[in-house]
């Protein structure tokens, strides 16, 4: 398959993941009124971590899935209008 990540993409996705996971106990720490600021600094790390190693990642291909739609409003939009006959 041409659409595989490598090995540190992968661990870069599992990272941000876990920086979710922390972030959502912070704000359940904050809901509870004992807001513990050492999940959100966790989720930072997590975070961070995640996107040092996925900024490498190549974005997906481009898809023509509606070109056909796309082409004919374009046409429809460069015709000029009918003129009327007398």
């Amino acid at each position: 398959m041409d659409n595989e990540d490598t090995f540190s993409e992968r661990i870069g996705t599992f990272f941000y993941v876990m920086g979710g996971g922390v972030f959502i106990i912070f704000v359940a720490s904050d809901f509870a009124k004992k807001a513990d600021f050492d999940y959100l600094f966790g989720a930072l790390i997590f975070f961070t971590i995640g996107w040092y190693l996925r900024r490498t990642k190549k974005p997906p291909p481009r898809v023509e899935r509606f070109t056909y739609f796309k082409n004919f409003l374009a046409n429809i939009k460069k015709k000029p209008p009918a003129e009327k006959k007398k």
